[in-house]
């Protein structure tokens, strides 16, 4: 039986909604975050960093939300879920794999930390950090995440999907840092071709098996 390791409002939930896509068996074990919005210590009795998604399977312990899902795929016949070998389609589907957190994700954790470190600093230090934070997300972040925002649509306007005409495991890749994005654009864009693609990806049966496995832990979306 498979076991993930599932902190709440997380990226987790698209180890759930993998495994929904592929018919496994598996059992989820929830852990709540601190007061800190911290993962709790217990994790690290799982994985050294202590960080989620972290799946075991027969032995193994699999961490990283791109190496599960590459794990999973090939363990269990995930083929219907990624593009033949050789094919154009398959090399955008192994960029968006590897994009998705090696250049979107720390992006808008920066934008997520410096909107929170007003909030965070004592009264009297509140004006400078919200200049801070202004300063930074407006001079360094936002353009970048424009830019992004940019990609995302140009991708899906093409053909519907991050790597062709078909779903893949590269959506479900790219749906935290789409769902966590669109929180994070200036009012006013234009991001109609998102919304599809977000309403398609929502309607499948695996998405709403593993939302009520897991809830619907999107909380960078809800920040």
């Amino acid at each position: 039986m498979i076991t993930v390791h599932y902190l709440e409002k997380s990226r987790a939930h698209r180890a759930l909604w993998l495994l929904e896509e592929l018919g496994l068996d598996y059992e989820v074990k929830t852990y709540l975050r601190t007061r800190e919005y911290r993962a709790p210590e217990s994790l690290k009795a799982v994985h050294p960093l202590g960080k989620s998604p972290v799946i075991e399977d027969d032995g193994r312990v699999v961490a990283e939300s791109g190496a599960i899902t590459e794990y999973l795929v090939e363990r269990y016949g995930g083929e219907s879920l990624r593009p033949a070998a050789g094919t154009d389609e398959r090399l955008r589907y192994t960029y968006w794999m590897h994009y998705a957190e090696g250049s979107a994700m720390p992006l808008l954790v920066m934008k997520l930390i410096f909107s929170r470190l007003p909030s965070q600093m004592p009264f009297f230090l509140r004006p400078i950090a919200r200049m801070i934070s202004g300063g930074v997300n407006g001079k360094l972040i936002d353009p970048q995440l424009a830019d992004h925002l940019a990609l995302w649509k140009s991708e899906l306007a093409r053909d519907g999907y991050f790597a062709g005409s078909a779903f893949s495991a590269a959506d479900i890749a790219m749906s935290f840092p789409v769902e966590a994005g669109l929180t994070r654009i200036a009012d006013g864009q234009d991001v109609a071709v998102l919304h599809r693609w977000l309403e398609a990806i929502r309607a499948r049966p695996a998405y709403q098996r593993a939302i009520a496995r897991g809830g619907d832990t999107y909380g960078y979306s809800k920040t």
